[in-house]
């Protein structure tokens, strides 16, 4: 199984920058996507229906051209859980599961925090999240939570860990935070095949970052112990640009 995750930054935009073309030559079992800004009526589906994923499932900010996530399958998933039933998350289109035989993957939206106000609600939601992903696992041991955490993990995810050190994405507090969740029965995909710096999954659009990599590495597949002998590879796709963000792949097998 071929999982991509990514942050698209607007569906739509990405859409007119051949988003739909770069997708059938990666051609993933399944895609989440994140940051989607765009409701389900707003979408013409047969689009991604015709690209080989009938199976596709939004979850959408209550704000139209905010947040939203989705997963688009080409097999049927058992279940699609659209939230986490805690409503403040939901209210902003964060969380999305599909529930396939032998796993289940989850595109996850974690909130920025771009000002005090947000960044007590994205620690709030971190907070909130851990302990709601502690009572998931007891439920789905074979668990994949994909998407944009808007964390860089260690000095080795972001291009200037000292200026960026009182910057949110790099906090100390949001580091520690990612660390617990790792601890409390999570694997980095990407670092189990890949130790390498230089390695980013967003690049702002000012001072012509992309083109430096001058990046940060916010963008995560993370997978469960049980898992762990199932992965074949996990891969940052940078060659893609319909956004900020970049894709990243992880293969699993079966």
């Amino acid at each position: 199984m071929k999982i991509v995750s990514y942050n698209v930054n607007g569906i739509r935009a990405a859409l007119n920058k051949g988003f739909l073309d770069w997708l059938k030559l990666v051609n993933p079992d399944v895609i989440c996507l994140q940051e989607t800004k765009a409701h389900q009526s707003q979408l013409d589906l047969a689009l991604f229906a015709d690209a080989g994923y009938e199976f596709n499932y939004w979850f959408s900010a209550q704000k139209k051209g905010y947040s939203g996530v989705a997963i688009l399958s080409k097999t049927k998933p058992n279940h699609v859980e659209f939230g986490t039933g805690i409503d403040y998350m939901d209210f902003e289109g964060r969380n999305i599961r599909a529930d396939f035989d032998d796993f289940s993957v989850m595109s996850m939206y974690l909130p920025s925090g771009t000002n005090d106000a947000r960044l007590g609600f994205k620690f709030n939601y971190m907070d909130d999240f851990l302990e709601y992903s502690k009572d998931l696992r007891k439920e789905i041991p074979n668990l994949l939570v994909s998407g944009d955490y808007n964390i860089c993990h260690k000095a080795i995810d972001i291009h200037d860990p000292i200026r960026n050190a009182k910057v949110s994405g790099f906090l100390p507090e949001e580091r520690e935070w990612l660390s617990r969740f790792i601890d409390s029965g999570f694997i980095d995909t990407f670092r189990e095949f890949n130790q390498e710096p230089h390695n980013y999954t967003w690049w702002s659009y000012r001072a012509n970052a992309r083109n430096n990599n001058k990046g940060w590495r916010i963008d995560y597949h993370m997978v469960t112990p049980p898992l762990q002998e199932k992965l074949k590879r996990s891969v940052i796709l940078p060659e893609a640009r319909h956004s900020d963000h970049c894709p990243l792949l992880v293969e699993i097998g079966r």
